[in-house]
């Protein structure tokens, strides 16, 4: 009796031990979800347990795992409905795990996983997807005996999350246990729907939350979770980090772990505003206004709000120039009645090339941040592409003392470089004293390239695809030196010769030329 009650309290101990030590372990502070583990890299089966165990090595969050019964109702770890020729509801697990996996692996149970995932794991939680069955008595059969399993097994401190196809299996798990994280994957239920139904999360494909981008906003409003599957670009990837998504469900973790270090999130920012470009027609109006006619610089192109010249398709925003010929319609561009332009835009009574510059002047501006801006150039002499800022006082005390900001700027006669250029009262290119430099630039008008600014009180920092090129630092003088401690506006235009674009002529045998954009971002400190 007394062996009974030692061997008793012990195991009680242990047992109290294990839950406490689980309950401590830290997890990584990553969003990555390893989608099926992380098997692609070293080629390892989907949803293994080898998978699982290198989705614990890379530390990432968690790792995503699909779970099918057999007819026999064994619990096991694999995502399609048949498995080695046989229909897995159909077929006992003992006949299925006569086939093991490619690399030598018996078919895992559930109960393998998890106990898998439960040792030597401090990093890396595991997200939970109830396969939908042939039937909602059965889905209720599966889905109490998956809840069952984790909670005999003491593994719901490794266990994120549980996510299906099937809302009556969420509804499920809702009934059986509100407090249990879940995620709605069909992608057609708002998140007030979710909210509703006492589902935490959605899951949803890329395409369907970049279609309903008003989810993402809606969604944060009422605490409901962020998931996307699957992201295994770069562009996508950085999408979902700089709308700061809960959860990234990737074939690519290594990837995703490189690109949250580089993320502007990773230093304390947030997005505060963006144009990603998913839709189709015209720019946004409540984001983009069209300047019109002749403006300044001694450019030849004639700006429009003509479709032709500024458009959104194919999820990029499209800036392009034509040769073509045009009347001085003025357009009541008030730029026009000033003395220092009058002349330049009286003798352009037709011009030769239309364009477009689309700005967010009176819809939106900013004081400090980090603007990141990815586009192809065009290509040719004459061109001249520019990414650049104009200080909201501007009207009240003119140009330069209003400052400007060339996040990028590019000159078609020398196609390998770009510039990023401060101009101030005290710093301008009519003094010739403009505070500018330029960095070398790999095949600009075949790549997207990420053209940055990052602003503070104290610098300002232009970045070539994340690398610092050159740095304007604040004196602390006076605001002929430094007016930026004010808001300014973005501005994006492709214009033809002029001052600098046309220094070496205009080569007429390059139309049409495009500036393509893939998105325009603005991050600010929290």
């Amino acid at each position: 009796m007394r062996i009974y009650c030692i061997v008793l309290l012990s195991s009680l101990l242990f047992s109290c031990s294990n839950i406490t030590k689980s309950e401590r372990l830290p997890f990584a502070d990553n969003s990555v979800v390893a989608h099926r583990g992380a098997w692609k890299e070293k080629k390892l089966p989907q949803n293994s347990i080898a998978s699982l165990k290198e989705a614990i090595r890379l530390g990432c969050f968690a790792s995503e795992l699909d779970i099918r019964m057999t007819k026999d109702t064994v619990l096991i770890v694999t995502h399609d409905k048949q498995y080695n020729g046989f229909t897995i509801e159909d077929t006992n697990y003992k006949e299925l795990a006569k086939k093991p996996l490619s690399n030598g692996e018996i078919l895992p149970t559930l109960r393998d996983y998890l106990i898998a995932g439960m040792t030597n794991n401090n990093t890396t939680k595991l997200v939970l997807e109830i396969k939908p069955t042939s039937s909602k008595e059965r889905n209720i059969l599966k889905t109490d005996k998956v809840l069952a399993l984790v909670n005999d097994l003491n593994a719901s401190n490794f266990v994120d999350s549980y996510i299906s196809f099937g809302f009556d299996i969420l509804q499920r798990v809702v009934a059986k246990n509100p407090q249990l994280k879940t995620q709605y994957l069909d992608g057609y239920k708002s998140p007030e729907v979710l909210k509703q139904n006492g589902i935490t999360g959605l899951d949803y494909v890329l395409y369907k939350i970049k279609n309903k981008p008003e989810h993402i906003k809606s969604a944060k409003e009422l605490g409901i979770t962020l998931n996307a599957w699957t992201a295994n670009s770069v562009d996508d990837i950085d999408w979902l980090i700089a709308n700061d998504f809960n959860y990234i469900t990737t074939n690519e973790p290594s990837l995703v772990l490189e690109r949250l270090k580089k993320s502007p999130l990773k230093n304390g920012y947030e997005l505060v505003w963006s144009d990603e470009f998913n839709y189709s027609g015209k720019p946004d109006d409540t984001k983009w206004s069209p300047e019109y006619g002749f403006i300044a610089n001694k450019e030849e192109q004639y700006y429009t709000d003509s479709i032709k010249n500024s458009r959104v398709e194919k999820g990029k925003l499209i800036i392009e120039a034509h040769k073509e010929t045009i009347k001085n319609k003025d357009h009541g561009n008030p730029d026009f009645l000033k003395k220092s332009w009058k002349k330049y835009a009286a003798e352009r009574k037709v011009g030769k090339y239309t364009s477009g510059r689309l700005t967010t002047k009176n819809k939106a501006a900013w004081k400090y941040g980090k603007i990141e801006v990815s586009a192809k150039l065009p290509k040719g002499r004459g061109m001249w592409p520019a990414i650049w800022m104009l200080g909201e006082n501007k009207n009240k005390v003119g140009w330069p003392a209003s400052g400007e900001i060339d996040i990028m700027e590019h000159v078609g006669f020398n196609n390998d470089s770009i510039f990023g250029t401060v101009h101030t009262k005290a710093f301008n290119h009519m003094k010739n004293t403009q505070q500018g430099k330029s960095i070398f630039i790999d095949q600009p008008n075949d790549t997207f390239h990420i053209f940055g600014l990052e602003w503070t009180p104290e610098k300002m920092d232009f970045l070539l695809d994340g690398v610092v090129y050159n740095t304007f630092v604040n004196q602390h003088k006076t605001s002929a030196e430094w007016p930026f401690d004010q808001k300014f506006y973005l501005i994006l235009n492709v214009a033809v010769g002029g001052m600098l674009g046309g220094r070496e002529g205009i080569d007429d045998t390059i139309f049409p030329q495009r500036m393509e954009v893939d998105y325009v971002r603005v991050f600010q400190k929290k």
